[in-house]
């Protein structure tokens, strides 16, 4: 069965209730949770620090005056939150955050509610921390929502990794948020986890990631493959783009991811600039139906999923595309304060 017929019917499957669709049978899920916890092991256990907090305001004093601050929350795991960093800059919310100041030229208040270690399942708990806790700040104009490690890793079934997931973007939709999520990474690049758990994984991820994008796309999110940018590029470069504990990722891994979101950040709230396209260029997007375009996207590198829309009205079509990517600004220059 092709990946995009798998992925539809999880998404399917979650829309029904989450049922408890598998990609594995019981003996190869065995040996996947088997090796899992062996590689844990190899790994001494990393990733157990508190990450920095990276809450509080970004830009540049001129950026003040330039209109109201966005307001940007990030929800999902260990990697959402930033663990296996220690400098506050470096972890994916400030630089998004930054990125954001930078391209928009108005400030940016970042909130994160990510927890490491959270699964699908936990999303429920964040997105309530941000819309119905007493005293909270006005809602988030976007959220950035990094999960499906966990549930992977956890053998939670994917149909209810998915439900959890769209349920999440549902409520934060209602609530007037853009949101992007950045879909399940490949566990299959983790430098010290060997065969037959790496295939394994990084076809279980690509079928949960594809099924994310179906789900998030249909309600109206945008999905960005960090899988698929993560396994070949970390691959070839373990050393550098892997934090201390050879899970998470390092600074530099971090900002490989957050470059490859901060186009569809910026998008998605009208200020990325508009790209021209060059003569004898390929064009860097595709109308494809949402299953296929989610399946294309979670094996090519940092792939945006969108929906397609005719006349005002979302249609059963995606736009597939391969955003240039820009470097990120320095730390100094544009973060203003962190509380």
């Amino acid at each position: 069965m092709s990946r995009a017929r798998v992925a539809r019917r999880i998404a399917t499957a979650a829309a029904y209730g989450g049922g408890g669709i598998s990609l594995l049978g019981g003996a190869a899920a065995g040996l996947l949770l088997t090796e899992v916890q062996y590689a844990k092991r190899r790994l001494g256990g990393g990733g157990n620090d508190e990450p920095p907090v990276a809450d509080g305001v970004y830009g540049t004093a001129f950026a003040a005056t330039a209109g109201p601050p966005w307001r940007l929350a990030l929800l999902g795991d260990s990697t959402a939150a930033g663990v296996g960093v220690h400098r506050v800059g470096q972890t994916p919310g400030a630089l998004l955050a930054s990125g954001l100041a930078a391209v928009s030229e108005r400030i940016v208040e970042l909130h994160c509610v990510a927890l490491p270690g959270a699964k699908s399942d936990d999303l429920e708990r964040q997105v309530s921390l941000l819309l119905t806790e007493p005293g909270r700040a006005p809602v988030p104009d976007v959220c950035v929502i990094m999960i499906g490690a966990n549930d992977v890793t956890g053998r939670m079934p994917p149909a209810r990794s998915v439900k959890h997931l769209a349920e999440a973007v549902t409520r934060l939709r209602t609530a007037g948020c853009q949101v992007i999520v950045g879909t399940c990474p490949d566990l299959g690049s983790v430098e010290p986890v060997g065969q037959p758990l790496r295939w394994l994984a990084r076809r279980l991820c690509r079928q949960l990631a594809a099924a994310q994008t179906i789900a998030v796309v249909e309600l109206g999110g945008r999905t960005v493959s960090l899988g698929a940018l993560l396994g070949p590029e970390f691959a070839a470069n373990p050393r550098e783009l892997f934090g201390p504990d050879r899970y998470h990722p390092s600074a530099e891994g971090y900002a490989t991811a957050a470059m490859a979101m901060l186009p569809t950040l910026c998008a998605s709230l009208g200020v990325w600039p508009e790209e021209e396209r060059r003569p004898g260029v390929p064009p860097r997007e595709q109308l494809l139906p949402v299953a296929h375009a989610a399946a294309r996207a979670a094996a090519e590198s940092g792939t945006e999923v969108a929906a397609a829309h005719r006349g005002g009205r979302r249609t059963p079509w995606a736009l597939l595309r391969r955003r240039r990517r820009r470097g990120l600004p320095e730390e100094s220059s544009d973060h203003a304060a962190v509380t």
